[in-house]
């Protein structure tokens, strides 16, 4: 068996037939063997697949030989199609479910308005000029907990929609006029978020651009990331180098701990921050089989993985007249 990675990125790019980018995305994944899971939207798409690497090479050649994804920014990470339980594509309102798609205005550059992109030195640099640089997570509680960049603020979201009701009741009205840097795994979820942060009067809004991956594969853990980065799949988390920093506590004994499981207690299933040996003592259960992704409350699904069923040429992207010439961002 040959070297396994994961392949991630996404492109928010006007799609006029979201189906048909389905259908051919799912051929093309089952020709190569991937698992995964893509979105896809009118608002463009948004990819996590494993397999080996040989035939996500082929994966990304077939997908950015379509205009509207020629410039797609992929990033690589350690993992294999076993991370994943099945293959998923599905056509949803939007690539990152923040429950307001009629809010999210998409053209040939891009999120109409998002905030301005910063890479891993520019983000040193701006921190550096400015002492009220406000690193704001953009992601679940839940993934800030195990790790996160020096003093960020972490919400009390549990689902990506929650950050629309925490902005709109005013909780961080005091940072309009600071400049906020905003960051999640990829850099996707930012997309958006910055643009609605906008929206309500955020002055100066940032986005690490390619996100918490793109920052650990600049700097490891020299720089102002701590601990590990969560991801919503059998991996579950991902360090930057061989000695992290363990920010995590245990929810039920406070010992020092990166480690996430899908709990099953008195308080019902959810993912916490659980250190091996307490949940020994309880009764869990662990796997993406059980994980809808980083959009859930937490609440967990199962469904066996289905029989594969291989194809037997990659799949040729549908008709993209519409869509060339443009820019990815």
């Amino acid at each position: 068996m040959g070297i396994s990675k994961v392949v991630l990125f996404y492109v928010f790019r006007p799609l006029p037939d979201p189906e048909a980018i389905r259908v051919w995305q799912l051929a093309l994944c089952e020709s190569l063997d991937l698992r995964g899971r893509i979105i896809v939207s009118p608002h463009g798409i948004n990819v996590t697949v494993g397999g080996e690497l040989s035939q996500l090479r082929r994966y990304v050649r077939a997908t950015k030989g379509y205009a509207g994804f020629a410039d797609a920014d992929i990033k690589w990470s350690a993992g294999s199609a076993e991370d994943f339980p099945r293959l998923s594509v599905r056509v949803r309102p939007e690539i990152v479910t923040f429950g307001v798609p009629g809010e999210v205005a998409v053209d040939e550059n891009g999120v109409v308005d998002g905030g301005i992109r910063l890479s891993p030195h520019e983000l040193h640099a701006l921190i550096d000029s400015r002492a009220d640089v406000v690193m704001f997570d953009g992601r679940n509680e839940i993934e800030g907990r195990i790790g996160h960049f020096d003093n960020a603020v972490i919400t009390p979201a549990r689902s990506t929609r929650d950050f629309v009701t925490l902005l709109d009741r005013g909780d961080y009205d005091h940072l309009k006029d600071k400049p906020v840097v905003t960051y999640c795994t990829g850099g996707v979820r930012c997309e958006v978020l910055t643009a609605l942060m906008r929206r309500r009067g955020f002055e100066e809004v940032y986005q690490l651009d390619g996100g918490i991956v793109r920052y650990g594969e600049t700097f490891g853990d020299d720089g102002h990331w701590r601990g590990s980065m969560f991801v919503f799949d059998k991996r579950m988390s991902l360090t930057f180098s061989d000695n992290p920093e363990t920010v995590g506590e245990c929810s039920r004994c406070g010992a020092p701990t990166d480690a996430v499981a899908d709990i099953v207690d008195d308080r019902g299933r959810q993912l916490d921050v659980v250190c091996p040996k307490c949940q020994g003592s309880l009764e869990h259960r662990k796997g993406p089989e059980y994980r809808k992704g980083p959009e859930c409350h937490g609440a967990l699904e199962f469904q066996p993985v289905p029989e594969y069923q291989p194809a037997r040429e990659i799949q040729q992207a549908p008709c993209d007249r519409e869509t060339s010439g443009g820019r990815v961002r």
